[in-house]
């Protein structure tokens, strides 16, 4: 088993009314077993078009996993379909009403008629267990394809991934799929990509650059018969790559750009203090979104007026008045502000025209600039984000990774 398909069925998911979270996981856990994604499809609750969709994902793929339209209402289609596609008649699988009644029975309720739809399966099905929902999934050989139908409900999913679909395709895969994504911030996707062209033209190990708000990622992927021997494969690229681009790289895998500074301030024993302006608590956000925070981060100031820059912080205000509210100078007094209240070693602030009004000639919106402050000085530096002056949200998150980002490197003593 070399390739999967998956079909996500919900017109939901087509009015925007649901995000489908359950396609990247399942594709994440199946690249992880050895199996290649060739393709997502989203289809709404229409027997024609389930029917299409599973057809013409069969041609392609050797697995074919869908999650949705398990329910026991009229608009849940998917095993129906999956009947009439293979010309298989629907049948009632004694254990699959059991199932559903001794669900009931923990709730104190009774099945309607209807929620016994959820026992009716093409005749040939192997059951998948359900140990959290009423809806089992089936697994269904047809034409050299295995059709898998999970339910859209994500804990559920999950569940019944690992217990069931995962041992299958493990033992009939001939290998390992394996990624490494290395995080770049500093740099843009061109500048970047033309430091490792060459590995970009790769055929294997394939290296693919995704970029995002400031940050850059590169993605490293193999194929071989075991996870070992694809890491093998894996490693002189990556260390080829770190020796180029090192100066930008700031952590692997699931790492985060606050982690990674979370991560160096605890090895070091160190503490910082925040001061934000037009990212109005977004960095102070990021930061406690990881876990042991509590151990270098103790204190935030969100200083949107100048009123409170000079009242919190105490900025001068002849500063506030001579060069206005983003500018360097207030910049450094914000950060030098934050470390002395907080008793921190590193003092960090960010201001700036978020937009999208409020801008001028002279500072523009998407005008930034970050101060990081230290027992060996201040620096303060300007951002230019005026290329993005229409998205409010891009500038803010941009301004916050540039602001972590200098953190990073003062840290480093970069």
């Amino acid at each position: 088993m070399r390739s999967a398909e998956i079909v996500t069925i919900g017109t939901e998911m087509l009015l925007g009314d649901l995000v489908d979270t359950n396609t990247a996981w399942i594709s994440n856990r199946l690249a992880a077993l050895g199996v290649g994604i060739y393709r997502h499809t989203t289809v709404g609750d229409n027997t024609d078009r389930i029917v299409g969709a599973l057809k013409d994902a069969a041609s392609r793929a050797d697995l074919v996993v869908t999650t949705g339209g398990l329910g026991p209402t009229s608009d849940d289609l998917t095993n129906a379909c999956l009947g009439l596609l293979t010309g298989r008649e629907m049948v009632e699988y004694p254990e699959a009403r059991a199932h559903v009644d001794e669900k009931f029975a923990k709730f104190g309720r009774e099945p309607t008629p209807s929620n016994y739809k959820q026992a009716l399966f093409p005749e040939g099905t192997k059951l998948i267990p359900n140990p959290l929902g009423t809806a089992m999934g089936a697994l269904v050989e047809w034409n050299g394809t295995l059709f898998a139908t999970l339910p859209g409900v994500p804990s559920e999913m999950k569940g019944m991934f690992e217990e069931t679909i995962a041992p299958l395709v493990s033992s009939r895969s001939d290998g390992s799929i394996v990624s490494k994504t290395l995080h770049f911030t500093g740099i843009g996707e061109s500048a970047l990509a033309e430091k490792v062209q060459d590995f970009l033209d790769a055929a294997d190990p394939t290296v693919a650059p995704l970029a995002g708000q400031g940050r850059v990622r590169l993605r490293i992927t193999t194929r071989a018969a075991t996870e070992a021997e694809a890491e093998q494969k894996i490693a002189p690229v990556e260390k080829e790559i770190l020796a180029r681009l090192g100066e930008f790289f700031f952590g692997e895998d699931e790492e985060t750009l606050e982690g990674s500074v979370g991560r160096l301030l605890r090895e070091r024993g160190a503490t910082v203090a925040l001061a934000e302006s037009c990212t109005g608590g977004l960095i102070s956000k990021r930061l406690t979104d990881v876990a042991g925070s509590s151990e270098y981060f103790g204190e935030g100031f969100v200083t949107y007026s100048n009123e409170s820059k000079e009242r919190l912080l105490g900025v001068p205000k002849e500063t506030l008045v001579e060069h206005g509210a983003v500018s360097e100078p207030v910049a450094r007094a914000m950060a030098e502000g934050a470390r002395k209240l907080a008793g921190a070693d590193y003092g960090l602030s960010v201001t700036g025209v978020a937009g999208p009004g409020g801008g001028s000639p002279e500072k523009p919106v998407g005008l930034v600039f970050v101060g990081v402050a230290d027992a060996d000085g201040t620096r303060a530096e300007k951002v230019d984000l005026t290329a993005w002056a229409r998205s409010r949200t891009s500038i803010r998150e941009r301004s916050a990774n540039r602001a972590l980002d200098l953190l990073r490197l003062r840290i480093e003593g970069r």
